[in-house]
């Protein structure tokens, strides 16, 4: 891993897994960090360099109290770690979950041409009025955020917490321990640590209605799959009308699979970003 300078100040982490080939952007979802592609990537096999950032307020890129983490900062993070990996524009695929797709579609409309194409599993970017009004008072992840449990004795006893229950019950093990191992920091009270602050989660949940990228669809040049899966709520319920509004969007279903597909089933996963990748 290793960190990279943002425009205001901050030390942007970034996982390099290596590869060579097409150079992939991993972009996660809040509450989540780089480490969580692993198994993911390792499923794309060859012909991918692979990288993968933690975003501000999670994972390794710290941030003060009330630093800005709104979604076009986090869309700057985007084309920060772009720029400052040197990745050669309009080469470059994007791989986004949930937020991460939402701020890598950010990123393209601030800078069009930036990247050959995205693959994006249900990103949060939804019709005008969808999730209520743009402040996220009528967002129930907001206060949940607040309500995280976010210490525990060890490292065990925080994995152990959440194989147990949804929603985190349902990632594959590996994705699960990778979310734990890089996801707590230890503190001096001798226990372990969300890194992502609930405060902070909550703060990022408050934005993921007041962006306008659902509105600038029009101006995404490149290809993009909008994947989702069989539910019939939430991002997968708006994915159809994410893909309708892209002038080169194609939807992706996968029944099987709930809101943390990239993190449940990687290896049903990786073939279609495979196939779009050989399309570009």
């Amino acid at each position: 891993m290793r960190t990279i300078p943002t425009p205001d100040g901050l030390e942007l982490a970034v996982h390099e897994h290596g590869g060579s080939g097409r150079p992939t952007l991993l972009c996660h979802a809040t509450g989540f960090h780089g480490a969580v592609w692993e198994p993911l990537s390792a499923a794309l096999g060859e012909g991918f360099e692979r990288w993968a950032v933690d975003f501000r307020g999670h994972g390794a890129t710290t941030i003060p109290p009330e630093h800005p983490l709104g979604w076009d900062e986090i869309a700057t993070d985007v084309l920060t770690a772009v720029d400052q990996l040197r990745l050669p524009e309009g080469e470059v695929l994007g791989v986004g979950h949930s937020m991460g797709g939402a701020c890598l579609l950010l990123a393209e409309q601030a800078r069009p041409g930036t990247f050959a194409g995205l693959w994006l599993f249900e990103p949060i970017t939804p019709p005008p009025g969808v999730l209520g009004p743009p402040d996220g008072s009528s967002n129930p992840l907001v206060e949940g955020a607040l309500r995280r449990r976010s210490s525990f004795p060890s490292a065990a006893e925080a994995l152990a917490n959440f194989a147990a229950k949804p929603p985190f019950n349902v990632l594959r093990a590996d994705a699960l321990h990778a979310y734990v191992r890089h996801g707590f920091v230890p503190g001096e009270d001798g226990e372990v640590h969300l890194a992502c602050r609930p405060a902070d989660e909550s703060r990022v949940y408050r934005g993921g209605g007041a962006h306008n990228a659902f509105t600038a669809l029009g101006e995404v040049g490149c290809p993009v799959v909008v994947a989702c899966g069989g539910e019939t709520f939430g991002p997968a319920a708006f994915a159809p009308a994410v893909a309708d509004a892209l002038p080169h969007g194609r939807l992706e279903r996968h029944e099987v699979l709930g809101h943390f597909g990239p993190l449940e089933a990687p290896q049903v996963l990786a073939p279609s970003i495979r196939a779009f990748a050989a399309s570009l």
